[in-house]
């Protein structure tokens, strides 16, 4: 079984004091975290993502037409910031739709948390605000059924489990 501390992923990271964000919410992150800013819950508004180390993936996906861009914080950094510690990441949509994805496809792959697709703000009508994106041109291997469902969209609230 892999339990895994995040903030001891990187050289000198540690988990950082989380301000409150002056914007609308939306995203929550809840697990045993060392920086929360709202109870048991880090709140993080579209500035306080963009204000994290950003990636572009360029990609093609089951639900578009050829490669798209897509750019957002890597989900290992959002949850290295928070210096949580886990093995299991859930995504849980708008909808309530959720699943699971395992801390190391996040520490073995560039998965990114996506708030924009070809330079524009992802919309709720079309996957946002935010998008599980995985680097499937980059990594071949990563087509198949199983990492499409760990593509979530329209994501609002992330699970950091033991």
């Amino acid at each position: 079984m892999l339990a895994l501390w995040l903030g001891a992923a990187a050289p000198g990271a540690s988990a950082q004091t989380l301000a409150q964000p002056a914007n609308t919410v939306i995203l929550e992150v809840s697990s045993a975290t060392s920086a929360p800013n709202s109870g048991p819950i880090a709140q993080f508004d579209l500035a306080m993502l963009d204000a994290l180390p950003q990636r572009e993936t360029v990609t093609s996906t089951p639900w578009y037409d050829g490669p798209q861009t897509f750019s957002g914080p890597l989900l290992s950094d959002l949850l290295n910031t928070l210096g949580v510690q886990g093995t299991t990441v859930r995504a849980v949509a708008i909808n309530d739709y959720a699943v699971d994805i395992p801390v190391s496809d996040l520490l073995d792959y560039p998965v990114i948390l996506a708030s924009r697709h070809n330079g524009n703000l992802m919309s709720v009508r079309d996957k946002g605000p935010l998008f599980v994106v995985f680097p499937f041109d980059e990594v071949p291997s990563l087509n198949n059924e199983v990492y499409y469902a760990r593509s979530a969209w329209q994501v609002r609230h992330i699970e950091v489990l033991p």
